[in-house]
Formats: structure tokens, C-alpha cells, sequence
């Protein structure tokens, strides 16, 4: 299967900030990121959830821009803002017409080098994110996920949420936030990605102009990799409809020798519609609407989960078949068929998501965030192709290890118990 060549090109800047572009001229538009290298989880426990208000905060309003004339400006020529923040990164980005470039690259610029912080702003923002959290913490998924990952990571950065929680919130001010950001928004933590019809040097002049005399402030300290725990934790929520659960095992990080193997486990495990989950558990028996597995991959470390929505009758079954899949995989090799569906599943749904400027411009940053170099779709198809079914045998035995499975269970539970023995696999 023959793919294009790509027109990536990259240049660091003497104060160690990375510009990559590519250019697509096929296409009108143009999207561009600035990443920063620092997520949640270089917060400490005290001020858990400040990369997330911080990233809230920019669009309160710069030195040079209200928060209204900032919507009004992306507004008035048809282009879309918008900003992350995740566990490993902050990002802000944005997409336009080919010829609004330069407003938009003005705009970001002055997002992320001369927020204003107001301290009136920051009392108004953090009524707003105490009820994002409020929001987040009504939806049962996201309740379980965040109270799995504090279990299975614990005491680790990586177990906090992002957002942090409303006693952190509540305790943020403006010097907090001006500390953090002089040492967070340095140019030796930035990335800035550019995809769509641009060419490179047009995105080395914009950034040379902003950037380009910013002094570096030397590298982050690290927080080192977490301890993986495996709890069984059992919470008792009345109000919900359903019972939720979520299975998990420790995997691989991000940039792992194994992390092509495991994406065609998770895959025919519990990552299409002809996975092994969803067929038994939802088209077979039909104990569930959701279920699925995925991947949370980090720098040094990563884990795979498995959710189901159930009722509260059904729910030590869907343990139980979930279980049973786990041993199938370790007890025998998977069938060349099924290993053939699942590449062909990866490599289609990886092809799809390239074919927008916006998703190109995130793989440009993520590749160099995590691998300091860029992967080739050719690179990336033949390590998918690579794996074989023997390997697959392999990577389950090493993981799925019944001391290891964390598992949590969250809803209305009438009395429902686990042992860790009905976990054996």
C-alpha cells in the first residue's frame, strides 16, 4: 500500500523552542498549536488542577486584548480557537483560511505570552471551573475513570485529574498562577506545529517574531514514573440507573518497543465492533450498550482499561466474561482472521485521522514530544504489520496477571462483593 511523502520540515531555535510545519497544499486551511510540555502532572499535590485554570485563564484577556475582542477577532474571519490541557501537555490551537494566518498566530501568541491574570478574573473563573468539576463529577464515566486512575496511581501525579479539586480551586490566585507560568511557558518547553497550506518559512517568520528572543529556563524536574497499585474498590451510588465498571491492567508508555502489540490487543480485545467484548458481552448476551477497551498511554507509563454500563444483577457476570477473555488470549494464539481484522481496523482508523489539517498538526507535536523525531505513516503501517500472533500470546501472559487487575465498580450495588479470587485468570 503506497502512502504519500509528507513535506514536514523542523528547526529548533537557539532558546530551544521546536517549530515543525507541514505543508498540504492541496488544502485551504491552516492549523496551528502551540504546545507547552508541561500538563498536570508537573503540579504538586497543592496545586492540583492549575494547568487547567491557567489554560482558562489566557482567554480572560491579555495586555493587548480583551477577552471579547479575542471570540471577536477568531470570530470575524471564520476561524476556530480552542485549548487542552491534558496530563502531559497545554495546548492551544487554532484553525483558519490559509490567508488569516497571521491574525491567528497573533492571537495565540498573545494567549501565551502576556496573559493579564486579573485577580478579578481569576475570582469570576474559578466559580466556573469549581462547576466544570460539579459537571464532571455528575457524569458516572468520568466519576469512575478519575476515582480508578487515583487508585491504580496513587500518591503520583498521574492519579489527580486534571482539573484538579474544589479545595485546590478554590485556593487559586493570581500570584500562584504568574509564578507557574514564567517557568511552565518558557520557549525550551514549547512546541509549535503547523499543518495545512502554509510553508515553512512563513511559520518561522511568525514564530521567530513572537518567540524568538525568549530566554530558555533550563529543563523541568521529573517526577519519575508512578507505582501501579490493584485495587478492588466498590462504591455505592444510589441515584444512577446503571452500575459502571471499569477493569484495568497496567501497559505499556507511549513510546515502548511494545506499543504496536498492544494496540492490536486492545483493538481485538475491546476496540471495534467485532472485538471479543463487544460481541460477547453486548451482542451475545446482551448485559450491556457500552462496553470497550482503551489505551492510556503517558511518557513512562501507561494502563488499559475496560468499561461497561450494566445493571446491578449482571454486573459480577460482565466481570466474569471479561475475565474469561483475558484467559482465552493468554491460553491460545488469536486466529490469523481475527488478527488480520484488527491490523486492518488500526491502519484504517489511523489513515482517517490524517486527513484533516487540525489532526495532522497534533501527530506532528505529539511524534516530537514523545519521540523526538518523526514517524513515517509507512514506519507506523509496517509496525502494526509486524505483529504476530505469538506476540499477542505474550503480551497477554505478561499482563493480564490476576494480583494485577484493578478493578472499579460504581453505581447502586445491592450488596454486590468481589474477591480477588474471581479475578484469577
Amino acid at each position: 500500500m503506497a502512502t504519500e511523502t509528507r513535506d514536514i520540515q523542523k528547526h529548533v531555535l537557539p532558546n530551544g523552542l521546536v517549530v515543525i510545519t507541514e505543508t498540504m497544499s492541496h488544502v485551504r486551511s491552516v492549523s496551528v498549536g502551540v504546545w507547552v510540555r508541561n500538563g498536570s502532572r508537573r503540579e504538586v499535590a497543592e496545586e492540583n488542577g492549575l494547568a487547567h485554570f491557567m489554560e482558562h485563564m489566557v482567554f480572560k484577556g491579555t495586555e493587548r486584548r480583551s477577552a471579547e475582542a479575542i471570540a471577536r477577532e477568531m470570530d470575524s474571519v471564520g476561524g476556530m480557537l480552542d485549548a487542552f490541557t491534558s496530563k502531559e501537555q497545554i495546548c492551544f490551537n487554532a484553525k483558519v483560511l490559509d490567508e488569516h494566518l497571521p491574525i491567528a498566530f497573533d492571537v495565540i501568541a498573545d494567549l501565551v505570552l502576556r496573559p493579564k491574570f486579573d485577580s478579578e478574573d481569576v475570582k469570576k473563573e474559578r466559580q466556573v471551573v469549581l462547576e466544570e468539576i460539579k459537571m464532571d463529577l455528575d457524569n458516572p464515566e468520568y466519576l469512575l475513570h478519575e476515582i480508578f486512575t487515583r487508585g491504580f496511581w496513587p500518591g503520583h501525579s498521574l492519579g489527580r485529574p486534571i482539573l484538579g479539586t474544589p479545595e485546590t480551586v478554590r485556593a487559586f490566585n493570581r500570584n500562584a498562577l504568574r509564578m507557574r507560568f514564567q517557568n511552565w511557558f518558557a520557549p525550551d518547553r514549547l512546541v509549535i506545529t503547523a499543518a495545512g497550506n502554509v510553508t515553512h518559512d512563513q511559520v518561522l517568520e511568525l514564530v521567530l517574531r513572537e518567540f524568538g528572543e525568549l530566554n530558555p529556563s533550563g529543563l523541568p524536574e521529573n517526577d519519575g514514573a508512578p507505582q501501579t497499585c490493584a485495587p478492588i474498590h466498590l462504591e455505592t451510588k444510589r441515584d444512577l440507573e446503571q452500575v459502571h465498571l471499569c477493569i484495568g491492567v497496567p501497559s505499556v508508555p507511549l513510546g515502548h518497543q511494545d506499543r504496536f502489540g498492544i494496540a492490536v490487543l486492545n483493538n481485538l480485545l475491546g476496540g471495534g465492533m467485532s472485538s471479543r467484548l463487544f460481541q460477547n458481552i453486548r451482542e451475545k448476551q446482551g448485559l450491556a450498550y457500552a462496553v470497550f477497551s482503551e489505551l492510556t498511554p503517558y511518557s513512562d507509563a501507561g494502563m488499559m482499561t475496560i468499561y461497561a454500563g450494566t445493571a446491578a444483577e449482571t454486573v459480577g457476570q460482565v466481570i466474569d466474561l471479561t475475565i474469561q477473555e483475558f484467559r482465552a488470549l493468554k491460553e491460545s494464539p488469536v486466529t490469523e482472521e481475527e488478527l488480520r481484522r484488527s491490523k486492518n481496523h488500526l491502519k484504517g482508523s489511523l489513515m482517517l485521522s490524517l486527513e484533516s489539517t487540525s489532526s495532522r498538526m497534533s501527530n506532528l507535536a505529539r511524534q516530537e514530544l514523545y519521540f523526538g523525531r518523526f514517524y513515517s505513516l509507512d514506519e507506523i503501517l509496517a509496525g502494526i504489520e509486524a505483529v504476530t500472533r505469538e506476540e499477542l500470546q505474550s503480551l497477554a501472559q505478561q499482563h493480564f496477571q490476576t494480583d494485577q487487575i484493578a478493578v472499579t465498580v460504581l453505581g447502586p450495588l445491592n450488596g454486590f462483593t468481589l474477591d480477588r479470587s474471581r479475578l484469577a485468570c
